[in-house]
């Protein structure tokens, strides 16, 4: 992996917030290239629970200040950004009062879903890729984590499909069993169409629940990993019927090695 330039796009990453499949395996597999000398960048959602001053996160001013359109909305991105303790990893927040400044991360303190969810991934897509842009920093692989960030593949593969710098980039999504009931705001497919992307790209969203927006994902991905044990059997068979190549889930012990030759041998070969 030496030299590889590796985007890690994730919906929460440990130290920052609570360890949980998704949040482990974000942290562990860019730990893992950057040992092997690749070049890492991650990306999470800079909720309001993250402790600012405990983390060091700092505004990158030369980042913030646009305006993403999100529903015809002018909404402030802000970028911030800290490293990871002894790994030297930089993580970027993708940052708007509007969308992530209360104190929680998606749900409220009863369970239930944030109402503007949907927004808030459709922010969090464009804010990553706008931000890369910036950095004029062009990965070989985005490796995508958790269903806030599986707007991603689609705004690559369709809104940014002319951007030059993704041209070369494959997508890999991971695949989780970390879901929600219900579904998102049922407007979301109109907000996505906003940005003209054809609606039979994502007529499945007209009902936007987590397999619904997992199914997204896996359709503008170019490689899969099944990161848990289990995962719904509805996405198994999508998975199997995709025809892309799959790393099936591994125990973390041998998650490393298997990895890497994934990478190698199935994604940037």
């Amino acid at each position: 992996m030496k030299d590889k330039r590796i985007l890690y796009v994730s919906s929460e990453v440990v130290p920052y917030l609570p360890e949980t499949e998704i949040s482990s395996m974000s942290f562990e597999a860019p730990r893992l290239v950057n040992q092997q000398g690749g070049q890492i960048r991650i990306f999470m959602p800079r909720y309001g629970n993250i402790n600012e001053r405990r983390h060091q996160l700092h505004e990158v001013i030369r980042l913030s200040g646009i305006n993403l359109v999100i529903n015809d909305l002018d909404m402030p991105l802000i970028i911030k950004v800290a490293s990871i303790p002894k790994e030297r990893i930089q993580v970027y927040f993708i940052d708007n009062d509007e969308y992530f400044k209360r104190k929680a991360t998606l749900t409220d303190e009863a369970g239930n879903l944030f109402p503007d969810n949907d927004e808030r991934a459709i922010f969090f897509a464009k804010g990553v890729i706008e931000t890369v842009k910036k950095l004029n920093w062009s990965p070989d692989v985005i490796h995508v984590h958790g269903w806030l960030a599986s707007l991603l593949p689609l705004y690559l593969k369709e809104y940014y499909k002319d951007e030059p710098l993704f041209t070369e980039s494959k997508i890999v999504t991971s695949v989780y069993n970390q879901s929600f009931d219900d579904t998102l705001n049922v407007d979301m497919l109109n907000k996505i169409k906003f940005d003209n992307i054809e609606e039979d790209k994502i007529n499945v969203l007209a009902a936007p629940s987590y397999i619904n927006l997992m199914k997204i994902a896996i359709n503008h991905s170019d490689a899969l990993i099944v990161g848990s044990e289990t995962i719904p059997k509805d996405l198994e068979t999508y998975l199997k019927n995709s025809n892309k190549p799959i790393l099936e889930y591994k125990y973390k012990d041998e998650f490393g090695e298997a990895y890497s030759e994934f990478l190698n041998s199935q994604v940037l070969s």
